[in-house]
């Protein structure tokens, strides 16, 4: 199915982590959107015309001068438009805890998973102070799901959202090795996500954008309920 002209547009790349943790809020709240999958190295003119930084995701609205830059803004964006299972409302802790996790996130453990996944980038001094630093991390975040099995209480919020996109690449580096980690909480709850319906939708892939077409539009099904 074709979007049209009135809906908002997300350019995206598939296994980026930023654009997953948008595309999982557009989807829970049925945000349809014309989905325009962009290649890296060939980002289309039309996504730096109105986003000059030149990454992935950005969220262009309906009315075609409101842009949405920050994969972290556009989750806000989608769940106060509609929230029916509470992401931003956990059972424990708040709205600014969960930011504060999620910054430590990008902050802390994004650059030690860039280190671990791209190794021949860096000093082996960088790698080894990565691994500690993604180990430490992940360990801790192990520690926080042991109690429910999810970060902040009872049920899935923003903040497990928001971190699995890059939890999931960091275990895809060396499956074997992930698996035999001591984390069994960090690796069910990691799990549950990517057996959802949720994952299955936001992750389905699409061919390339081509300029001056019209993309498909995406989320606008109906997800059956299922753990995440």
């Amino acid at each position: 199915m074709n979007s049209s002209s009135s809906l908002p547009v997300l350019y995206s790349f598939r296994r980026c982590p930023y654009a997953i943790r948008a595309r999982l809020a557009l989807a829970y709240s049925a945000l349809h959107c014309e989905l325009r999958e962009i290649k890296l190295r060939d980002k289309p003119q039309a996504m730096l015309e109105v986003s000059p930084k030149g990454t992935v995701p950005v969220l262009v609205l309906a009315d075609g001068a409101t842009v949405i830059e920050q994969s972290l803004e556009i989750m806000l964006h989608a769940l106060r438009t509609s929230d029916a299972d509470g992401w931003l409302l956990p059972t424990e802790g708040d709205e600014q805890e969960m930011l504060a996790l999620i910054g430590q996130n990008d902050q802390f453990f994004k650059p030690a998973l860039d280190r671990s996944k791209y190794p021949d980038r860096y000093s082996a001094d960088e790698v080894s102070s990565a691994a500690r630093d993604a180990d430490a991390w992940l360990g801790g975040l192990n520690e926080q799901l042991a109690a429910t099995g999810y970060l902040f209480g009872l049920n899935p919020s923003l903040a497990d959202m928001a971190l699995r996109p890059f939890v999931r690449q960091f275990a895809h580096i060396d499956k074997e090795l992930w698996a035999v980690k001591p984390w069994p909480h960090l690796q069910s709850w990691l799990q549950r996500w990517m057996d959802s319906a949720l994952y299955a939708e936001v992750m389905e892939p699409y061919p390339a954008w081509v300029p001056g077409s019209v993309g498909p539009t995406a989320f606008n099904t109906e997800l059956s309920p299922s753990p995440v």
